[in-house]
């Protein structure tokens, strides 16, 4: 397949977007001045015709704040939304009952659109926050419920992931962005040794997502993303890859359908067969959304 066209034989997937309203649960990362773009509520009326419009027929909801709240809300949504497929929430993962609060989730409205759960583990500053013994325990406690674990972590972070990914060959990991590559500056490099050494571990997957706001030029290229989806093309294998919208963060750098035509055309000189698990197969796959 050539010419950057996304193949649409049975629907795209978008394994991660957000949605948030903030009266009821506020954004605090969120700066009104720098992202002004996205000081705003996103709910999924807001996101469907964007999606429909680039042919995606499921999604994923990811988590964007530390609240058990927030994901039972996700959740209410999401089994009164036919395109939320699945949700990827937060729980306290140091806390002594995991598995009773994952039970928990699931026994309340939308239950059944549990898929993973997400920390903000980016935001840790323990530089072995993910070898602690009561985290470990937590994430355990997620991949023994069969629910997948996400990893929301920076370039610098990734050591730490893959020690995890390695420790815990029966919990399936879902890197995040990528990993946040230092795209266009020298500590790219670091960057892909270390993207290839969390690939080697067979329970991980990644997502083609969050690139575009890691890019410093204002007016970026698919060029410039080019890199960074080559090696993660080849660190993964196209099998175990996944888009992701990243939206509404897209919105600070890129519209949702300017993101989807980039990775089309990152992918274009893949065929039909190659490309069908990174717009669908894998997020279904890995997140089981055929089951929900």
């Amino acid at each position: 397949m050539t010419g950057g066209q996304v193949p649409r034989r049975t629907g795209i997937v978008d394994a991660h977007h957000h949605l948030w309203v903030r009266a009821r649960h506020p954004q605090p990362w969120i700066d009104p001045v720098t992202m002004a773009a996205i000081d705003a509520d996103f709910e999924p009326a807001d996101l469907a015709p964007l999606a429909r419009a680039a042919g995606v027929t499921e999604t994923v909801v990811v988590q964007s704040i530390a609240s058990e709240t927030e994901t039972v809300d996700l959740l209410e949504m999401a089994a009164e939304d036919a395109l939320v497929r699945g949700v990827v929430g937060w729980v306290d993962l140091t806390a002594d009952d995991v598995a009773d609060r994952l039970d928990r989730f699931r026994a309340g409205p939308g239950g059944d659109r549990l898929v993973g759960i997400r920390h903000l583990v980016q935001s840790e500053t323990d530089p072995a926050y993910l070898d602690r013994p009561d985290v470990r325990r937590g994430i355990a406690a997620v991949g023994a419920a069969g629910l997948v674990f996400d990893l929301l972590v920076r370039q610098h972070q990734l050591p730490m992931a893959t020690r995890l990914a390695r420790d815990l060959p029966e919990v399936s990991f879902v890197l995040d962005h990528l990993g946040k590559p230092a795209l266009g500056r020298p500590e790219v490099a670091d960057w892909s040794r270390d993207l290839r050494a969390l690939a080697a571990a067979p329970n991980t997957t990644a997502k083609l997502s969050g690139l575009v706001t890691e890019v410093r030029q204002a007016h970026w290229t698919p060029a410039d993303l080019r890199p960074a989806v080559e090696d993660a093309v080849e660190a993964f294998g196209p099998g175990r890859l996944m888009f992701g919208s990243d939206w509404p963060v897209c919105l600070l750098a890129s519209s949702y359908a300017r993101w989807v035509e980039a990775l089309a055309e990152l992918l274009g000189d893949h065929d039909v067969a190659e490309q069908a698990p990174v717009w669908g197969d894998t997020a279904r796959r890995v997140y089981r959304l055929g089951s929900s």
